[in-house]
């Protein structure tokens, strides 16, 4: 069923063209990852489908009572809200029943005698049971949970960047939907987070239109690819592996059929340098022919990134961390950690969020000082910092002259390069240069950090957070790029296809200050770490972020009164939904002849049979609550 059809988009901003004339469908069951260079439109394509931009002209059609979601890359929070109230916001009626019964029991635990509360509490609760409610409240907080957020009451303002990504993720994947739209999901946030993303994505049962960095993330989640090129798009059946090879078959067809224009028109025009007259009805035929073919636009040359080689020597004495130390506000972030970077050295950083990869960083490049111990560089050490956040600039400045700040010329293996022959390598055309920052995407505003930074040429380069924000096709050669610096490259990074590809050691933050050394990429870590751990806890590392502080003392467990009420009835519902799935067989086996029937109850047996796993999934986690309390309760005692 064909959920959502763009016909005929065309987006441009002044005299650059986004989109020209594109159409493409998305049906149920596809999960559409969207590629392309920054600066081709992503992300406006997907507020252009979630309404929340505008086409130039075109129309998006969308099926009769369709329900959208939508994640941008900033999530913009209500002030004044709790983490579950800002998960609930919304106009859907169902999400806003939950909301008004949560603020009903929350001001019914500050005044528990109020008689109109307690009224209007059950009221709400009748209501919740008719709208099947309590699973979609029940799902967000397991959903929170497992993205690392326990404190549902917690305000909003509260909350670190990573936690509020983490909190409206939650709100788009609870959200009762048709299709999910997510910009950049996986920015941001901790590999075992984007872990379990994944394994969440890969049995989501709506449709996706996507658009990550995350190859990993594309090749297990995505079975369709749409790619956006110079205004057009271009449709794939595959995932993100398979995209490639199709791409390149794509391009190696363009390349023949130009060649085969060619030849054609270099005999053609033999032909017409003879004096061929155009008197028969034949030869006028010939010369149309031979005017459209030559009107054809060949396909253009595809630039790559290319950055070869700019660096600077880097003698024997690199950068030494001895004992050193770090923490704030009574927190030990980094304990007694020593190392010397190697010439050639490439190492990964890995954790969650909050446990201090970025502050390691500061402290190697100089930013920061230890709290204890030393570090020393050497004299022919110059570093270059890519950092998480671009640096201030002036958005009226021109492109060029931006990069002219740092230097007119770079020395590179082959002699020198100047920033505009830079620029132009790092798909910066000559107009693009002359005009300002201001006019250049998210994207490519970093792609243009990132060339200053190269353009210094340092000799050990720090990378915090690389791949956020740059497309895939600057990653692979950037990828390229770095396993061809004659220095050193050392880079906090969450893209384990990137570690992968790029690494050679990783240290990994295991909680309590402690950093561990692994050899190999982010798979090897990842393996090694695993072997390390009792079988009943395989998982990295702890799901939380970074303890802001400690209860002082223990409190008495208690159920809710909507978590007992569900406990107390969800036995019954288990045994309905068996009995109905049993009734359902029994229909089936007698249903011989009417196959459109048979369609029916075998999707309503299906549909049945995934209610039943997640009933009994919720009785598991209500159980083992109840066990939970009871051994709190003997405690207590």
């Amino acid at each position: 069923m064909v959920l959502l059809t763009a016909e005929n988009i065309r987006k441009s901003y002044g005299t650059r063209v986004i989109f020209d004339d594109i159409s493409f469908s998305i049906h149920e069951g596809d999960k559409i990852g969207v590629v392309g260079v920054n600066g081709t439109g992503k992300s406006t394509l997907l507020k252009i489908v979630a309404g929340v931009n505008q086409a130039d002209s075109g129309e998006i059609i969308t099926m009769n009572g369709m329900r959208m979601g939508y994640l941008p890359q900033s999530p913009v929070f209500r002030p004044g809200t709790t983490v579950l109230e800002q998960v609930f916001y919304g106009d859907n009626p169902v999400m806003a029943l939950v909301r008004e019964y949560e603020s009903t029991m929350k001001a019914l635990e500050t005044n528990p005698t109020d008689e109109k509360l307690t009224k209007q509490a059950a009221q709400l609760s009748e209501k919740m049971d008719k709208a099947e409610a309590w699973s979609l409240e029940s799902e967000a907080k397991n959903i929170l949970t497992r993205l690392g957020i326990s404190d549902f009451s917690q305000p909003v303002e509260t909350l670190s960047g990573g936690q509020r990504k983490r909190v409206a993720l939650a709100a788009a994947l609870i959200a009762p939907v048709d299709l999910l739209i997510l910009d950049e999901p996986t920015n941001h946030i901790d590999n075992d987070t984007v872990e379990w993303l994944e394994k969440h994505l890969e049995k989501y049962s709506k449709a996706l239109l996507m658009v990550t960095h995350d190859r990993y993330f594309l090749d297990r989640v995505a079975n369709r690819m749409l790619e956006l090129e110079k205004g057009k798009i271009y449709t794939y059946q595959a995932n993100f592996t398979k995209y490639l090879e199709m791409k390149a078959e794509r391009e190696e067809r363009l390349l023949s059929e130009e060649k085969k224009r060619q030849n054609f028109l270099r005999n053609e025009l033999e032909w017409v340098r003879r004096g061929a007259q155009a008197r028969s009805t034949k030869q006028k035929a010939r010369l149309q022919r031979f005017e459209e073919v030559s009107a054809i636009r060949a396909p253009e040359e595809k630039q790559s990134v290319d950055i070869s080689s700019v660096n600077s020597r880097l003698g024997k004495k690199t950068i030494e961390l001895e004992h050193v130390c770090k923490g704030y506000n009574g927190v030990e972030y980094i304990h007694d950690f020593s190392y010397i970077i190697l010439r050639n050295d490439r190492v990964g950083i890995t954790g969650n969020n909050g446990c201090g990869k970025t502050t390691l960083l500061k402290m190697m490049t100089g930013q920061l000082q230890p709290d204890s111990g030393t570090v020393t560089r050497g004299e022919t050490v110059k570093i270059g910092v890519f950092a998480q956040e671009n640096e201030e600039w002036d958005e009226n400045q021109r492109v060029l002259d931006y990069i002219r700040d740092v230097a007119e010329y770079v020395p590179t293996v082959d002699g020198r390069l100047s920033a505009s022959q830079l620029l132009e390598k790092f798909l910066f055309p000559i107009p693009m240069q002359r005009g300002p920052i201001s006019m250049l995407s998210g994207g490519e505003k970093r792609r243009l950090y990132l060339a200053k930074v190269l353009m210094e040429a340092p000799n050990i380069l720090f990378l915090d957070e690389p791949t956020n924000d740059l497309d895939i096709e600057t990653l692979m050669i950037l990828e390229d790029y770095l396993d061809h610096f004659q220095g050193a490259v050392v880079a906090v990074s969450h893209d384990r296809y990137f570690l992968d590809k790029t690494m050679g050691r990783i240290f990994a933050f295991l909680g309590n200050g402690r950093i561990k050394q692994y050899e190999g990429g982010y798979t090897d870590f990842r393996n090694a770490y695993l072997k390390e751990q009792p079988v009943e806890s395989q998982s990295v590392s702890v799901k939380k972020e970074a303890p802001v502080e400690r209860k002082a003392e223990k409190k008495l467990l208690k159920m809710s009164y909507k978590d007992q009420r569900e406990y107390d009835s969800i036995g019954d519902e288990i045994a309905a939904l068996e009995d109905k799935i049993a009734a359902l067989e029994t229909e089936m086996a007698a249903c011989t002849t009417d196959y459109m029937r048979l369609q029916e109850l075998s999707d309503e047996k299906t549909a049945t049979e995934e209610k039943l796993e997640e009933r009994m999934e919720r009785w598991m986690e209500l159980s083992e609550l109840a066990e939970e309390i009871e051994k709190n309760r003997q405690e207590m005692a």
